[in-house]
């Protein structure tokens, strides 16, 4: 596919990248990539020369993108292993990726933890979709799917919150096997019965997340769900910097479409639909 006036040998184009500025507090940076798109073997292995040899096997200025080093936390979530100088401090940048066959997507955030997951709109569930929600899912979510009698909708619900419950076990570096989806539920609420404008989009939705153990770990964390390239549900969860006081803040998001080392593309709402959560 030829997109964004690029040569089909992506890589003879000259690089048209630019620095780009650290998030703010309570912006994302989301980053997409869809792979058919990338088929040139020599950019290809200009991205392998990037990995060390650790991460060949799994296949701001002063970071040379190759020196950078990667650890797992705990809980086997990715961050980055910064070397410390004397005279220079890291900035408090956090990220999470997901992937689907047709889509990777990146979410960058400064001083605040994010976690974010894609699917595809399309995918087909082996299982009967209460069935299997009922394995997973709390007691309210499956009645929120029950009450669905449109399959297609029903479906589409369900991935949606499937998304939003990634988001947020991945935004608290934990994964599932450490917070398992039955031990919380997400609410979605129509933005107009809390007194929230109505935005061009009337499925638009406030989102929050009630804890059902013991420990509760839901007062500070905000959601984005949205429709990327017309494919795709994402999900975006970041935790709410203490410094902004209570109450819901908008997550501020800034979209690129990238082919990595070649270009990245601003993005508006044709291509990145906001459809449930707070943004500006």
């Amino acid at each position: 596919m030829n997109i964004h006036g690029l040569p089909r040998n992506l890589c003879s184009a000259p690089s048209t990248l630019l620095p780009v500025q650290l998030p703010t507090r309570m912006e994302s940076h989301l980053w997409y990539v869809v792979p058919e798109e990338v088929k040139s073997e020599t950019l290809l292995k200009r991205y392998l020369e990037l990995l060390s040899p650790c991460e060949k096997k799994n296949t701001n200025d002063r970071v040379d993108p190759r020196s950078l080093n990667f650890k797992k936390n705990s809980y086997g979530k990715p961050e980055v292993d910064w070397k410390i100088e004397d005279d220079w401090q890291p900035p408090a940048l956090h990220f999470n990726i997901s992937h689907t066959s047709s889509l990777i997507a990146c979410g960058v955030a400064f001083d605040s933890p994010i976690g974010i997951d894609v699917e595809e709109k399309q995918r087909k569930l082996k299982h009967h979709i209460v069935a299997f929600a009922r394995r997973y899912f709390s007691s309210h979510e499956v009645d929120h799917l029950t009450s669905i009698s449109d399959f297609e909708l029903q479906r589409h619900q369900f991935i949606k919150l499937w998304t939003l419950k990634e988001a947020y076990v991945k935004a608290m570096g934990r994964g599932f096997s450490a917070s398992p989806f039955k031990t919380f539920t997400i609410k979605l609420k129509a933005a107009a019965t809390r007194g929230i404008p109505e935005s061009r989009d009337s499925k638009i939705s406030e989102i929050s997340v009630e804890s059902l153990g013991s420990e509760d770990l839901t007062n500070n964390w905000q959601f984005l769900l949205l429709e990327l390239a017309g494919s795709h549900y994402g999900a975006i969860c970041m935790e709410k910097h203490n410094t902004l006081g209570e109450g819901n803040v908008p997550i501020k998001l800034m979209a690129r479409r990238t082919i990595p080392l070649v270009e990245d593309e601003f993005v508006g709402t044709d291509a990145v639909v906001p459809i449930g959560g707070l943004t500006y």
